[in-house]
């Protein structure tokens, strides 16, 4: 019988859209039309967070000549949201092998459920496109949800207590940034960093196999280095290779580990 009960994924760079370009884009358009030339470097340095606390960190930035005031957010996070929901709908491809893994993972006996940066109406354009191509979570939440985002565990919470879950140990969180890993420690679970495919890289598959090999390793090799410094306790290259990293992290909890 296993001990993991529960898996919880994030989506942009974890399960969908290769790289995490979508919130990239997005963030890039929407402070270039107020006259900030934001790098990908800088819109990649806080990913995962809810988007409003995303575009406060970068408002705080001492190259933004913008006002951090907070009816700036408001302004902005209002104006972000048209940009993003345009842009979802290209970059909604399922990530290889993602759906396959979550089928098997549920044919094991275990709860699939997932968290996001993105609001509800984004994720909503998420769910519908995931579920066309085989991947349908039992219950995705976003920070409108529960009031607040990553790194704060609220989403993960709700998830294991909506699941009647044992205990928080008995899940594991699985995503791409460093706020992913933050989460699923705070809400006192095991947590599995995504390198290749996710934000630390950010690239698309066709972008990251026109690399030398030399090139994939490294830039592989910082992703998982940022992730290992993060906390996670396991990285795997892709959610593709992820079932041996939850089986050795069921025996960590069967020998009586705890995250």
């Amino acid at each position: 019988m296993n001990r993991i009960e529960a898996v919880i994924f994030d989506w942009a760079g974890t399960t969908v859209d290769h790289g995490s370009l979508a919130p990239v884009r997005a963030l890039t358009a929407l402070f270039a039309r107020h006259g900030v030339d934001l790098s990908d470097a800088d819109a990649r340095r806080d990913m995962g967070l809810f988007k409003k606390d995303h575009i406060r960190r970068i408002l705080s930035l001492p190259h933004v000549e913008l006002s951090p005031d907070e009816r700036v957010v408001e302004e902005l996070f209002n104006e972000f949201g048209s940009l993003q929901t345009a842009i979802l709908e290209s970059h909604a491809q399922m990530i290889d092998g993602a759906a396959d893994v979550a089928h098997r993972l549920r044919k094991r006996g275990m709860r699939i459920g997932s968290t996001t940066g993105y609001t509800r109406p984004m994720l909503d354009i998420l769910l519908a496109r995931a579920s066309d191509q085989g991947y349908a979570p039992e219950l995705s939440l976003c920070p409108d949800d529960v009031g607040g985002g990553r790194p704060r565990p609220w989403m993960c919470l709700r998830i294991a207590l909506e699941f009647r879950l044992g205990s928080t140990a008995a899940v594991v969180k699985v995503g791409d940034t460093v706020s992913d890993i933050e989460e699923g420690l705070n809400a006192g679970m095991w947590t599995v960093g995504v390198s290749r495919t996710g934000n630390e890289v950010g690239l698309s598959a066709e972008e990251f196999a026109s690399l030398t090999e030399a090139e994939r390793i490294s830039r592989t090799e910082h992703a998982c280095a940022m992730l290992r410094t993060a906390g996670a306790h396991e990285v795997v290259e892709s959610v593709a290779l992820l079932e041996p990293a939850i089986e050795r992290l069921d025996r960590r909890l069967a020998a009586g580990e705890r995250p």
